[in-house]
Parts: C-alpha cells; structure tokens; sequence
C-alpha cells in the first residue's frame, strides 16, 4: 500500500505517508514528492530509500483538502502514484497529478 493515513486529533492534523516501490525506482539516485503542499518545489521534500528498495516520507498535511502530486525520479522522471485516491489534469499535456484526499 503506499498510501496511508492517520489523523492525529491532538495536533488537528493528518500524517500522510507515501511510497514509491523498489520497482518503480530500481535505479533510482533520488526520488522526491512533489505537489500541492511544497509548492511543487522539487528540492523541497527529498523521499529516504529504505533497504528495500522502497523510497517513503511522511508529511503533516492539513484534514479536508485533496491534495496533487507526483513523484520525481532524478529531477527528470515523474511518475504518478498507482494507489492514488484519484487523479486529476495537471495542466501540461494530457498528463495526470495522482491526488491524495486527506
């Protein structure tokens, strides 16, 4: 599963962790998210590689919006989540954002 979701009621926050798997990124340098909550600022939210293979982060995202994004292989891949709770336009092309809805 490579999204989850926990709401956190004392903080009023939901943790959101997402996951790209091994195979998605075998040869992968780096992967980062980026979307909606880092400006789709690419430097912004590096992803950490686990022994695996598997690259995974966890943010504090706000409850009650949907949020866009993708992953970022090498600063020139990107690639969307498959377990998205939806997809929408990203505007570019006839490309997709997958979307979290927290």
């Amino acid at each position: 599963m490579s999204l989850q979701k926990r709401y956190v009621k004392t903080r009023g926050i939901s943790k959101v962790t997402f996951r790209l798997p091994a195979e998605a990124a075998q040869a992968a340098a780096q992967v980062a998210l980026v979307g909606d909550f880092n400006d789709w600022n690419p430097d912004a939210t590096p992803m950490t590689r686990l022994r695996n293979g598997e690259y995974k982060i966890t943010l504090d995202l706000e409850p009650g919006r949907e949020y866009g994004y993708r992953f970022l292989i090498d600063g020139r891949i990107w690639e969307n989540d498959l377990e998205a709770d939806k997809y929408a336009p990203s505007g570019f092309a006839d490309a997709e954002n997958s979307v979290v809805v927290v």
